[in-house]
């Protein structure tokens, strides 16, 4: 019998191998937040199939993501971003990688961990959500607008509300696969 899946991911293999093992499940390690953090910030504006069939030349144009190293990028790594093909040569976005991973060392030193700063705003538990239908989830809340805004004043970039509460989702703030999804009470059950 054919598992039923958030209609979304249905139809290409990797959406629905993310969505199957990683999209909902709660994330409280800093390397993985600031991952999707980044992914999300790309996204912005394009499709979430499109960065994760990018996903791996992000990982290695990006050093693994290792905010540490992308947070001293100089001019020269910049330039090189720009002219790989594998990921998404938007400047402005290029640029707010490294800003951003500064401004997360800077929670990190301020809260000892982004995870602790970010799981704050859900008081450290998932919200679990009742959608019949993917389309019946919201693109922002008053919740991610609230983080996106404290973020933007922290110094972070391409963080806006829609593109929180994607983080949201896919970190497992919040629990927005389809009640009749396979994934949903699994996911309820890591929260």
């Amino acid at each position: 019998m054919e598992k039923h899946r958030c209609g979304w991911c249905i139809g290409d293999p990797l959406y629905e191998a993310y969505h199957d093992n990683e999209w909902g499940v709660p994330v409280y390690d800093d390397a993985t937040l600031f991952e999707f953090l980044i992914l999300e910030t790309f996204q912005a504006g394009l499709s979430w199939i499109t960065i994760l069939k990018k996903r791996e030349n992000f990982r290695k144009a990006l050093d693994g993501f290792d905010y540490k190293k992308i947070a001293n990028y100089k001019d020269d790594k910049i330039s090189a971003l720009l002219e790989d093909a594998g990921i998404i040569r938007n400047k402005l976005k290029v640029r707010a990688t490294v800003t951003n991973a500064q401004a997360f060392m800077k929670v990190q030193e301020e809260f000892g961990s982004f995870s602790k700063y970010i799981w704050a705003f859900v008081d450290g538990k998932p919200i679990t959500n009742s959608w019949k239908h993917y389309k019946d989830a919201p693109a922002t809340t008053a919740l991610s607008d609230s983080l996106s805004k404290d973020l933007k004043k922290r110094g972070f970039k391409f963080v806006g509300s829609t593109v929180i509460y994607a983080h949201m989702q896919a970190t497992g703030m919040v629990n927005d696969h389809e009640v009749g999804c396979f994934r949903y009470h699994v996911v309820s059950r890591e929260s």
